[in-house]
């Protein structure tokens, strides 16, 4: 199988069972943001964690080793930012914003994060293997209206 056939069968069948990404997540002892990038293509499962999401979603033995593929990331947008900072924000955005927002639907309905009503918060975080950068977004969540 491609990854693209076992991202659209693992979709359809998580959905199809009702299951979340934080239960996907549990069962293989990682977040439901890491889960669904898994099952998104755009992470490298472990043997084991390829095999309980393929038992779970009840996938064709094949995806196995297409779970456990090293991920191919190439963004579906064109590439503009030639800034290293910027670019890298920029990066964060298309590989990991479609199990973002699929998350993020489960948790607050269909909707989307207000960048107007919004703070953010960056912090230095010293760490043994270098200075970290952690980054926060708090925004207020804006359902869309029914009409």
């Amino acid at each position: 199988m491609t990854r693209e056939e076992v991202r659209d069968l693992s979709l359809r069948r998580k959905d199809e069972k009702g299951l979340t990404w934080e239960e996907l997540g549990k069962a293989i002892g990682k977040s439901p943001i890491y889960t669904a990038m898994l099952l998104y293509g755009y992470g490298q499962a472990t043997e084991e964690e390829a095999k309980t999401l393929t038992s779970i979603l009840e996938l064709p033995e094949d995806a196995i080793k297409a779970l456990m593929r090293a991920a191919y990331r190439t963004p579906s947008q064109p590439w503009p930012p030639t800034d290293p900072f910027v670019y890298r924000f920029y990066e964060i955005v298309l590989l990991y914003m479609p199990a973002i927002k699929d998350v993020a639907h489960e948790l607050f309905g269909d909707g989307i994060m207000s960048a107007i009503d919004m703070s953010i918060d960056l912090k230095k975080v010293e760490d043994p293997s270098g200075t970290r950068m952690l980054i926060s977004f708090n925004g207020k969540w804006l359902s869309y209206r029914k009409f």
